[in-house]
């Protein structure tokens, strides 16, 4: 028997893969789990301080109870929560190891991987949107002075900082690198900030930017980004500011790269939208399935993982009924 053959390969160790290895685990289903980068690499990449907008109930995968300090979950508590999960279920987990090709055999499918060979009667995408930034497309994007990542404000301090974006990332940025000691300016493409910014988050940027604590540009995009300055297209005209770094948060997007290579339709619409039936979450493509953020195409703020916690339940559920 073939130790590298199982019934089950989901790709993505995120809270939603984990959930589903979880689901193929109480089903009898053999599985495995595989990641490129850690575990639940894209809450890792989150700032350090940040606060997560649900409580932590709503993040809960598996039945296992996740108790925070706060009303509302910190990173390194959500991340210690799946710590926790992992081990306690002793998922079978491949971390670091990118899948490079998945070769569709009328039975199953062969993925190769940078490290391995395995096979599998059905694959689960659970893949996430993190690692893909949307790209702002001016000259100077690929200076090192330009982020598309926050991490923490440190690095920032005494610098003249641009934060592009107009969402709750931005919006932590802004007033983190502000109080650390930066001079902040925003540049925001529409007329206001989202209303989808955090509740208790909204007020205080929106003070800081009237009294002039943080600059703001509304209805603005930015031109051109050079080695010590940025020029930014206003209402008002070209403007331009002296500038020692920009935060590009301008949010990410799905790898429809590897989805198309696996030959899952993708609607040629504006939210580029992958093809799977919402009874099953199963693609065109016969054992394939999506789980999680990735089945919103461009709309990554659709699915989230209190909403697409259910997608573990529904697509195992679904291949056994298949025997």
């Amino acid at each position: 028997m073939n130790k590298n053959a199982y019934d089950v390969l989901i790709v993505g160790a995120g809270p939603i893969g984990l959930a589903c290895g979880i689901e193929a685990q109480r089903a009898n289903l053999s599985y495995i789990i595989i990641d490129k980068g850690c575990l639940v690499n894209s809450l890792y990449n989150y700032p350090k301080h940040m606060t997560f907008f649900s409580t932590s109930d709503r993040l809960e995968i598996g039945g296992v109870p996740f108790i925070s300090h706060g009303p509302k979950p910190v990173r390194s508590e959500a991340l210690e929560y799946y710590r926790r999960v992992a081990s306690s279920f002793n998922l079978n987990l491949r971390l670091y190891e990118k899948v490079n090709e998945v070769s569709d055999t009328g039975s199953g499918f062969v993925i190769a991987t940078d490290k391995n060979e395995y096979s599998a009667r059905k694959i689960i995408v659970a893949s996430g949107f993190y690692d893909i930034p949307y790209l702002m497309d001016v000259e100077g994007e690929d200076l090192p002075k330009v982020r598309h990542y926050y991490d923490e404000p440190h690095p920032y301090v005494g610098q003249k900082i641009v934060v592009v974006g107009a969402a709750n990332s931005a919006v932590d940025a802004a007033l983190d690198c502000y109080r650390a000691g930066a001079e902040v300016t925003m540049v925001v493409r529409t007329e206001a900030l989202r209303e989808s910014v955090k509740y208790w988050v909204k007020p205080d940027i929106e003070n800081r930017i009237k009294e002039g604590s943080i600059g703001a540009f509304f209805n603005s995009t930015i031109n051109r980004i050079t080695e010590d300055s940025v020029e930014i297209n206003t209402p008002n005209g070209l403007e331009v500011l002296q500038n020692d770094f920009v935060l590009a948060m301008t949010g990410y997007r799905p790898d429809f790269g590897f989805l198309e290579s696996l030959g899952v339709n993708i609607h040629n619409d504006e939210l580029r939208t992958p093809e799977y039936d919402q009874e099953t979450n199963e693609t065109n493509v016969a054992g394939v399935y999506l789980a999680g953020v990735i089945c919103g195409g461009l709309k990554t703020n659709k699915w989230f993982i209190e909403n697409s916690r259910p997608h573990a339940a529904i697509i195992v559920n679904h291949i056994s009924s298949l025997g």
